[in-house]
């Protein structure tokens, strides 16, 4: 199934690669305000830290509506700037929302860890080591936010919910897609760092965070298939799963490609 995944999300990178540089560019493009304008009131510290508050929710109010537009890529579709715009009008509330815990989970790291360490006691080491595991779990089951929010449920409490379902049925996989976003963040970082300019931006704009959004969407959509078969075979081995058999629908719709396809593909 992993092996499907990647091959699956690189052709629709691929297919949509456009889609993916205008989508990272708008991105860098708001990203710019919580960067660069708070420093601009220095001397007005609770104005300027409003401005990169309101900056940070927007960009995460900005990368719902790319999950829910890039439903359509993971679906064998695809979405224009209309659709675009349109879902941004439909899932605004939830992007709000999630900005706001990623403020939070901010907050503890920042402040409410380092306080319990300044401590210098053992309870304050313990209740430290707590918040920083909770913050943990909290990162490898709510990566599927936006994925849920797209694809099961609209409800906020029920979408929280069911990202630590999904986290404790499949930790393992859980695991695999941070580490999979978090080494191509770390590509971008690296390529920025190391190649200043417009080389080095490439990383960051393919994928970039308008291609981790689309991993994480179907990474939860190819994931779902085993409840589906499960709801199917309810006395099954839950950890056997035919995924050979599950994907046989799957593997159809994608299909193979050469080489000279990708670069090419106007002569197949």
């Amino acid at each position: 199934m992993i092996g499907f995944l990647i091959k699956k999300n690189f052709f629709d990178l691929w297919d949509n690669l456009i889609r993916i540089i205008l989508v990272n560019i708008g991105f860098i493009a708001f990203m710019s305000f919580p960067v660069f304008i708070p420093p601009l009131f220095a001397s007005l510290p609770l104005l300027g830290g409003a401005f990169a508050l309101i900056g940070i929710l927007w960009c995460f109010v900005y990368l719902s509506a790319a999950a829910l537009s890039f439903k359509a890529v993971s679906d064998y579709g695809s979405f224009g700037f209309a659709d675009f715009i349109n879902n941004l009008k439909i899932i605004w509330p939830a992007g709000l929302l999630f900005g706001a815990i990623v403020y939070l989970a901010y907050l503890l790291c920042s402040v409410v860890i380092p306080f319990y360490l300044g401590m210098n006691s053992t309870i304050g080491l313990f209740l430290a080591a707590i918040i920083f595991w909770t913050l943990i779990l909290a990162v490898l089951a709510l990566q599927f936010f936006f994925a849920v929010r797209v694809r099961l449920d609209t409800k906020f409490v029920k979408v929280i919910k069911k990202c630590f379902i999904i986290f404790f049925d499949n930790p393992k996989f859980c695991i695999f897609t941070f580490a999979h976003n978090f080494f191509i963040l770390g590509l971008a970082g690296l390529a920025t760092f190391l190649f200043p300019g417009p080389a080095g931006m490439l990383l960051f704009l393919v994928p970039g965070p308008a291609g981790m959004v689309l991993f994480l969407d179907e990474s939860l959509r190819l994931r779902l298939l085993k409840y589906d078969w499960l709801e199917v075979n309810p006395g099954a081995n839950r950890r056997q799963i035919p995924w050979d058999a599950i994907l046989i629908d799957e593997r159809e719709k994608t299909g193979d490609r050469s080489l000279k396809s990708f670069i090419f593909p106007w002569k197949d």
